[in-house]
């Protein structure tokens, strides 16, 4: 059996006014926790699916909506050593 983790990254602004990093260039999320980023954990979902249906619904609260595409989903098996 798998869970699946949903998390949202608040990214920091820089001083500077630089533009912020929010994707690599292979695509995927980035953050820097040191460097100010939030990183928070939404949820714990017994599919992808169900992951899928909080992000749709958190995308529309005040912070989240801020940053729409900075949210990932991981998933993990239970019960076994990484």
């Amino acid at each position: 059996m798998e869970v699946f983790l949903l998390w949202h990254v608040r990214h920091a602004r820089f001083v500077d006014g630089s533009p912020t990093k929010h994707r690599g260039e292979d695509g995927e999320l980035v953050w820097d926790e040191e460097g100010g980023d939030d990183l928070k954990i939404l949820g714990v979902y017994s599919s992808q699916q169900k992951a899928d249906e909080r992000m749709v619904a958190a995308r529309r609260l005040p912070g989240f909506r801020d940053e729409p595409d900075c949210f990932l989903v991981d998933s993990y098996p239970l019960d076994e050593d990484r």
